[in-house]
């Protein structure tokens, strides 16, 4: 199975054009900052919620740094859910690179 990866920096040109990002970690390090516009599904919960990933386009999966946002990833591809990508670096790669973050426990 080959996950397709893209780098922060191109997920900033996804998201300027409207893609849905999906963060993965747990909820204390969404509500501490996450890329505007994600989406939380933490990864404990991913099984039951497929649905949120099912789309005719795609979909950025983010996490920390990667790590989780690829098992996501793996276990989407495996149950059929193929139109997902991983965000090499995640939150914390987009930070470094100086894109924004917000706070709280909603997407923007």
């Amino acid at each position: 199975m080959s996950i397709i990866e893209i780098s922060v920096d191109q997920l900033a040109e996804f998201i300027s054009k409207g893609s849905r990002v999906v963060d993965v970690r747990e909820s204390d390090e969404y509500q501490a900052g996450h890329i505007p516009g994600a989406i939380h599904v933490p990864l404990a919960t991913v099984p039951e919620n497929t649905d949120v990933f099912k789309s005719d386009q795609t979909v950025f999966i983010v996490c920390r740094s990667g790590g989780r946002s690829m098992q996501a990833c793996e276990f989407l591809h495996e149950n059929e859910v193929t139109n997902v990508v991983n965000v090499e670096g995640g939150t914390m790669g987009w930070i470094a690179m100086g894109h924004e973050v917000i706070t709280g426990d909603k997407p923007n």
